[in-house]
């Protein structure tokens, strides 16, 4: 995870923060992590392929 120098939050009135923002950048980076991690919980269920067996797939598809 990213981490930033400086954090912003936006207040209300009673100076409670209501919101965070942040650099465009260190936006994408927590969407590519929700992203990873939404493609965890989808493959939380498959089994694990042996190395030696997915080397041969990424061989036969070219791309090894």
């Amino acid at each position: 995870m990213m981490s930033t120098k400086s954090q912003r939050f936006v207040i209300d009135s009673k100076g409670k923060k209501t919101a965070v923002i942040l650099s465009v950048e260190e936006y994408e980076h927590l969407l590519e992590d929700l992203h990873d991690l939404a493609v965890v919980a989808e493959r939380r269920e498959e089994e694990p392929v042996r190395l030696e067996d997915m080397k041969r797939r990424l061989a036969d598809d070219g791309l090894l």
